[in-house]
């Protein structure tokens, strides 16, 4: 590809590349990973991962906040559902509060 790609991105695993899902793993392991230094997108090309934000308002390549937007929706789904089961840790309140702030999320890519 030779060219210089000037558009931020999102990674790939777009949900599970926050700060906050390498907090929880950090907290409950004691073990902290460096972040890798090149990344697939949610375009799927390979870049920097300098070049990737998680926050929609950054990221300037619209495959990207696309394939982000689907995502985050789907997450959302997934959270709500697995929150309502019998058994789970996660109460449906907390699970309706989590899949609203994906669906904002989302709604913040469509944008």
């Amino acid at each position: 590809m030779g060219e210089i790609d000037p558009h931020i991105h999102v990674e790939r695993s777009v949900v599970r590349a926050s700060a906050a899902v390498r907090d929880v793993l950090a907290s409950a392991f004691g073990l902290v990973a460096d972040p890798p230094s090149r990344v697939t997108t949610g375009c799927g090309i390979e870049v920097p991962y300098a070049m990737t934000s998680p926050r929609p308002e950054s990221v300037t390549c619209l495959a990207c906040r696309e394939h982000a937007h689907r995502e985050h929706l789907s997450f959302a789904d997934q959270v709500e559902r697995l929150s309502g089961m019998a058994g789970s840790t996660v109460t449906s309140e907390q699970g309706a509060a989590a899949a609203k702030h994906h669906r904002d999320l989302a709604a913040r890519f469509a944008a």
